[in-house]
């Protein structure tokens, strides 16, 4: 069965970095776009990155360009987020997600998700 496993958060300062790690298992993983989602308590759940299938096309919520990386290694499963110059308002939980479409429009085109990783940035 499919498992989607997000690690690597936890409580960092203002500027500091994270590096989030996604592995996937029971699943073709390069056949499935991937993406970061967050959700912050009384917000809604925000798509921070998306990534194809090779890595070739990748978007950015406009709230991280410039500071944030997503990259994956098809070889080893896994779909990383690397996170610097962090805020406060980065503060929420990271959520990995899976899509069997090429580029996925939204929440309901993801077919797999991880239960979450807490990332809370200090001031």
């Amino acid at each position: 069965q499919v498992q989607v496993v997000e690690s690597g958060g936890g409580l960092v300062q203002a500027g500091g970095s994270l590096r989030l790690s996604c592995t996937a298992s029971g699943l073709t993983f390069e056949s499935y776009t991937m993406a970061w989602f967050r959700q912050a308590p009384g917000n809604e759940r925000e798509r921070v990155s998306q990534i194809s299938w090779g890595g070739g096309s990748i978007n950015y919520a406009d709230s991280v360009k410039g500071r944030f990386t997503s990259s994956r290694d098809n070889a080893k499963n896994t779909l990383y987020l690397q996170m610097n110059s962090l805020k406060p308002e980065d503060t929420a939980m990271y959520y990995c997600a899976a899509s069997r479409q090429f580029w996925p429009r939204g929440r309901a085109d993801f077919d797999y998700w991880g239960q979450g990783t807490q990332v809370t940035v200090s001031s």
